[in-house]
């Protein structure tokens, strides 16, 4: 309600569940956040939280004692669902131990921008080749005076990385990585600038197996009453899913 209601951008609960000060807890953390709608969340969402926040400690200057990991859904394009929905994913976040952000930033820059109040220290992205691509969509940030230009200046300006976990191509069966991935042409020397100076780095050691979860799948599943899906969802998350109907 705080943020629809256009009172504050974001709200953050622990893994209690318990509503916590955004500013207290990011306050000069490193951060690696993770996007999704988690709608429910899969296992493809732990495997990449696990291999991006593995990269994410190892770099040098990350102190894993003073690191937050945020799970974040966006209001922004998902008004339809009622704010049950969001709470009920928020839930099913925090019983596995996650802090989670429920956030009205619809573009990736707002979100960094919103980090950058709090820290200087470093920031990562975990995100999916998919997800990422969008991000070189110049209709994205048609309300900014600046354009593209000035979404990423916001959004690298700081100790940004982006940690990339790959998609398959549907129609090819060819795993995407930041290697092959394809921009418009227009985008692909804005894209190289980022990818040479080591802003963009490829999860590489992820679980093949798992390219092939979608959660939008999973949740047609469960309203259609089918089976086999409790296998793609972590430890835990179909019982609750079933008890809590």
């Amino acid at each position: 309600q705080l943020i629809r209601n256009g009172m504050t951008d974001a709200v953050m609960f622990d893994r209690s569940g318990n509503n916590i000060l955004p500013a207290r807890i990011l306050y000069k953390k490193n951060i690696l956040a993770l996007r999704g709608s988690f709608r429910p969340v899969t296992k493809v969402n732990i495997d990449m939280f696990n291999k991006s926040f593995d990269i994410f400690s190892r770099e040098a200057n990350v102190d894993t004692e003073k690191t937050e990991v945020i799970f974040e859904i966006t209001l922004s394009n998902l008004r339809a669902e009622g704010e049950k929905d969001f709470m009920d994913r928020a839930k099913l976040l925090c019983s596995l131990g996650h802090t989670v952000m429920i956030s009205n930033f619809k573009e990736y820059y707002r979100l960094v921008d919103y980090f950058s109040n709090y820290t200087k220290k470093q920031v990562g992205l975990a995100i999916g080749v998919n997800n990422f691509v969008e991000i070189f969509d110049e209709h994205y940030y048609q309300d900014l005076s600046g354009g593209i230009l000035e979404a990423f200046g916001k959004m690298f300006h700081n100790n940004l990385k982006v940690y990339l976990y790959p998609m398959r191509d549907e129609k090819t069966g060819e795993i995407v990585t930041s290697n092959n991935l394809k921009l418009h042409p227009r985008m692909k020397d804005f894209y190289k600038f980022f990818k040479y100076n080591n802003k963009i780095v490829d999860i590489f050691d992820f679980d093949e197996s798992y390219l092939s979860i979608f959660s939008r799948e999973i949740l047609k599943k469960i309203k259609n009453k089918e089976e086999n899906w409790d296998n793609e969802l972590p430890n835990g998350i179909a019982e609750m899913i079933r008890s809590e109907k």
